[in-house]
């Protein structure tokens, strides 16, 4: 991309300021500065001054679930259907890793965190090691494993895997991307410069990492090996069971396009997003949107209705991602606190939110895709996020619930 391009780009949503500083760039900042605008898309920004064009949400309803004393009765079952598509090479792992350890205190991307105490046990070794339980379970097959980065961590979550050796999975099964940016901006919706070459930017949220794939050419590469379904889950879970061959069994033989594996709540109002039916079709409802009325809700049994949070554990059909993926999913217009270069040059890190993001989430894409299976799994052999040092979903409940399971620390 030109300058002149470049400028004519930012010109058609009005951010030519963004190029403010170009005379004073050297070739490779200007170069690196072009190649960020070439791949960013800033159509999104409009929607700060016209809330009401976004789509609203629809009608909510309960969702039932098939809970554990089902899924005991047709384990063996789904883990021969499971097993079977594994070996087959028709499951596929894909982390979404692009988050950084800032809330934990550490500068380097959230995987690299340790939580060992004896010994070091990264996040990511704890992932890699649940994935290694299902190859040894499918005879010795490994599946495919996408690891979605971003432009923050990309580097050093690559360099980190190849100093440890993948912790013993197979390199050749280990494919990186990175996820897409999207801009950050003022409260006037004008663009932050994080630098005088660098534009303020975030990941395009948890719905975006598909997109992401499609851009970096990965579809094919999914077509080529054969692989019919992808499990989709965040890093922050330690006790995630990566494609889980008795949750991949029973979503297959359910029929449905997509599973979502949930717990029931600890409380009503737990911060974890809530199966649900919007307009009929399965959804989720994230926590902060969850009204007294949703709360207090009960259904045939007593028990609460919405009582079934996810983990962001998710199982999707290939081909039916693909028939979404041109398709313009909700977009989340999100307060943030935004680092940002000040008129004399410096970088200022706000104490406040001072900004919007643009997300997309993932559970949009289980709202369009028509169906789905919850599939209840007990929280504490596979639910222990870190979020926060301390307290609640911290690196201390996890490393409990951790012990709670044998796992040596």
């Amino acid at each position: 991309m030109t300058i002149e391009e470049a400028r004519e780009k930012l010109s058609e949503c009005g951010q030519e300021e963004a190029l403010r500083y170009v005379d004073e760039l050297s070739e490779e900042e200007k170069a690196a500065l072009l190649d960020q605008i070439a791949a960013m898309d800033f159509s999104m920004i409009h929607y700060v001054h016209d809330r009401e064009a976004l789509k609203e949400r629809g009608k909510i309803s309960p969702l039932t679930a098939m809970e554990l004393d089902e899924i005991d009765a047709k384990k063996e079952e789904f883990k021969r259907t499971g097993l079977a598509a594994i070996r087959a090479g028709k499951v596929a792992a894909v982390l979404l890793a692009g988050g950084m350890g800032t809330r934990l205190g550490s500068d380097n991307p959230k995987c690299m965190y340790d939580i060992g105490e004896t010994r070091h046990v990264y996040i990511m070794q704890r992932l890699i090691e649940n994935a290694m339980d299902v190859v040894r379970e499918a005879d010795g097959k490994f599946f495919p494993f996408y690891i979605m980065t971003s432009d923050k961590n990309h580097e050093a979550t690559v360099n980190f895997m190849k100093e440890h050796d993948y912790f013993g999975y197979d390199p050749s099964m280990i494919t990186f991307f990175r996820q897409d940016m999207a801009p950050a901006v003022d409260y006037n919706g004008k663009l932050y410069l994080e630098s005088k070459s660098r534009i303020a930017s975030s990941p395009n949220g948890n719905g975006g990492w598909f997109s992401s794939m499609a851009k970096a050419g990965l579809v094919d590469d999914l077509h080529r090996r054969g692989v019919e379904w992808l499990n989709c889950f965040a890093v922050d879970n330690v006790l995630q069971r990566i494609c889980d061959p008795v949750f991949v069994g029973a979503t297959i033989e359910s029929g449905c396009a997509s599973g979502a594996k949930v717990v029931r709540k600890a409380a009503p109002d737990e911060k974890v997003g809530c199966m649900c039916l919007e307009d009929g079709k399965p959804s989720i409802i994230e926590y902060y949107d969850m009204t007294q009325e949703l709360m207090d809700a009960k259904n045939e049994k007593g028990d609460p209705a919405y009582n079934f949070g996810v983990i962001l554990n998710y199982l999707f059909r290939e081909k039916d991602l693909e028939q979404i993926v041109d398709e313009k999913l909700t977009l989340h217009i999100v307060e943030k606190k935004i680092p940002y270069m000040d008129e004399h040059g410096n970088l200022v890190k706000p104490d406040k939110p001072n900004g919007y993001k643009f997300e997309q989430l993932i559970l949009d894409m289980i709202h369009e895709l028509n169906t789905c299976l919850p599939f209840e799994v007990r929280r504490e052999y596979e639910f222990a996020p870190i979020k926060n040092k301390t307290g609640v979903d911290s690196v201390d409940s996890a490393k409990q619930l951790c012990r709670e399971n044998g796992i040596e620390l």
